[in-house]
């Protein structure tokens, strides 16, 4: 079987259950950590691929092949969540022509920053999905205008594990999606504050991002990305900033959920785009591998 990308066969397995039969004082972290170190798994900047392998012994145990140790407390993530410090900042309005604000300054969100706190804080309070700390690979952009007042906030994360109608447009299957999932990235926030009022801003900002984050990304994970995607709650936008900035929309979600496996959660529709970064970005995502030196999407 292929989970998270690897590949498992007998001994693997064996190799888990041989791990929890020995060593069953261990956490779930300490033991993803040694299996990590046992297949020398790790990502393109030599760190241990330690959220991958969490999620692997999940997929693991849903599936009744193994029976991992108990939680011993409630999720770190959730506890940072709920300590999330309050910045301060202005909300005067922000009104004109976007010539106004321009140059704009973008910035990634370096890990406890000023920033972060900034971004965060922005997020929490402003974004209708709120914020909470993001696993795996992820970006954080903070788009500041020429006063140097934050204007926008683009978060991109995880792409989602399956969409038919992105897997279809791309021509992945299920063995291919796995092996290349992390050239495909999620923008799974974006924040125009409520007080900034400028025409055709949230386009420009999708433009400038576009242009940039697949070497943002090569930077800070040491391989690049082919395309981003997005989904775009019906109820709530048009998907007008994302059509303007020559996102394509490819169809809408079924209304479930990644946990709904049993066919009976229902989620809000959501329209999904995707933007491709290369022109042939299609055998970047179905290739064996990829190469950061694919010519850009015209």
């Amino acid at each position: 079987m292929v989970m998270q990308g690897r590949e498992l066969d007998g001994a693997d397995i064996g190799l888990i259950r041989g791990l929890l039969d020995e060593y069953p004082e261990w956490c779930r972290s300490r033991l993803s950590e040694e299996l990590c170190r046992r297949w020398d798994w790790r990502n393109a900047q030599g760190r241990l691929k330690d959220m991958a392998a969490r999620t692997l012994l999940l997929k693991l145990e849903r599936a009744g092949h193994i029976l991992l140790p108990l939680r011993r407390g409630p999720s770190p993530n959730g506890q940072r969540n709920r300590l999330m410090p309050v910045v301060d900042h202005s909300t005067d309005p922000i009104s004109g022509a976007l010539r106004d604000l321009q140059p704009l300054s973008v910035h990634i969100v370096a890990p406890g920053s000023a920033d972060q706190r900034l971004f965060n804080t922005l997020l929490a309070n402003y974004h209708y999905l709120g914020h909470r700390n993001t696993v795996g690979e992820n970006i954080r952009y903070l788009v500041r205008d020429c006063l140097d007042r934050p204007v926008a906030c683009l978060l991109f994360g995880a792409a989602a594990w399956k969409c038919a109608q992105r897997d279809a447009f791309i021509g992945w299957e299920p063995a291919a999606r796995e092996r290349k999932l992390q050239w495909l990235t999620n923008n799974t926030r974006f924040l125009i504050p409520p007080w900034v009022m400028i025409p055709h801003l949230a386009s420009h900002v999708l433009g400038i991002v576009s242009r940039r984050i697949s070497a943002d990304w090569q930077g800070k994970y040491g391989h690049p990305v082919q395309a981003l995607e997005t989904f775009v709650d019906r109820e709530r936008f048009k998907g007008t900033c994302y059509r303007a900035a020559n996102w394509l929309r490819l169809g809408e979600t079924r209304g479930r959920t990644r946990n709904d496996r049993e066919h009976c959660i229902r989620a809000a529709v959501k329209d999904v785009y995707i933007y491709p970064l290369v022109a042939n970005f299609r055998r970047g995502l179905c290739s064996p591998s990829c190469s950061e030196t694919e010519g850009r999407a015209g």
